[in-house]
């Protein structure tokens, strides 16, 4: 029986499957690499006025004259606050979301606890965002106000304090943010270490080491690649943000480096103008929108790069 099944030939009509298949997986990947396309190709063509008028400086420039005639715009302070707010969040949500990933997956509490937990984990995911700016609003932004003006009375000689706190600002939305991209960042954590072989694990206390170094020199390195995804998956979503950052980061248009000012972010700029922009302000809202898909790009490559790295370093 074991030699017919080593010997047995694939059948035709196999075979017709097989290649039916690869055919239709890649139409598929086609189709996403079209629709990606047609996207930037659309984005492009209707910010293309806005380009040639104010060309890269409309990335370095804060002017912002929306007067007919002598219109002028620019989105270095958005920049700014999508970088800083997104960072933010990224610096609160994975230690977190890391850490309940290793609570959860390690037997830390009883199967059925443990699965109630998860399943709340996952339903913050399911909160819509314009809940999470309404709570930022009635909650996050009192309980911040006293840390912030200790911050700004204590640290205001350092820039990122150096304005008084006086409400909405960046690190209230930050913090919020950071709720709303937890449940990804501990959901693909948590999977890339259940995933992992059980036999990394036993070996390693087989070998003598600790219950935490196995976690932290074995499993943890070799479900790297997983967790990062999940960072960078996390990061695309703090990026694009809209409701929520709308309604707790204040959308001034001017450069504050203080995180306890308000600021402002590229998809707020959209979702707060838009509709009433006209002519050439749609083209610069467009634009803003394509540097905002090329910031998201750049961003996730240099994050596969480095996973890559760290995956052929630990091979």
């Amino acid at each position: 029986m074991a030699s017919e099944m080593r010997t047995r030939q694939t059948s035709p009509h196999e075979k017709r499957v097989d290649r039916a298949l690869v055919l239709s997986t890649r139409v598929a990947a086609g189709l996403v690499w079209l629709l990606l396309a047609a996207i930037v190709v659309a984005i492009v063509y209707y910010a293309w006025p806005a380009m040639q008028q104010f060309g890269f400086g409309f990335v370095t420039s804060t002017t912002r004259n929306p007067a007919s005639g002598r219109e002028q715009y620019g989105i270095l302070p958005m920049v700014y606050g999508t970088f800083i707010s997104s960072f933010i969040a990224l610096l609160f949500a994975v230690p977190l979301g890391l850490g309940a990933a290793i609570f959860l997956n390690e037997d830390f509490l009883p199967v059925r606890l443990r699965g109630v937990l998860i399943f709340l984990v996952e339903l913050l995911a399911a909160i819509p965002s314009v809940i999470y700016g309404l709570w930022g609003i009635f909650v996050v932004i009192p309980l911040m106000e006293p840390v912030g003006d200790w911050l700004h009375a204590n640290l205001g000689w350092i820039p990122l304090f150096g304005s008084p706190s006086i409400g909405p600002g960046i690190l209230p939305a930050s913090i919020v943010l950071a709720i709303m991209i937890l449940p990804i960042t501990t959901s693909l954590s948590q999977s890339s270490l259940l995933a992992l072989p059980s036999d990394l694990r036993a070996g390693a206390l087989g070998l003598g080491a600790s219950r935490w170094t196995t976690i932290f020199r074995v499993l943890i390195p070799a479900a790297f690649s997983g967790i990062a995804g999940g960072v960078l998956l996390a990061l695309g979503r703090a990026l694009g943000e809209t409701m929520a950052v709308t309604m707790l980061i204040g959308n001034s248009n001017q450069l504050s480096f203080s995180l306890l000012a308000p600021g402002n972010t590229i998809a707020s700029l959209l979702a707060n103008q838009f509709a009433e922009a006209k002519d050439l302000q749609v083209s610069a809202l467009v634009y803003a929108a394509l540097v905002l898909v090329m910031m998201t790009f750049v961003v996730n490559a240099l994050g596969f790069r480095i996973v890559e790295s760290v995956r052929r370093k630990n091979r």
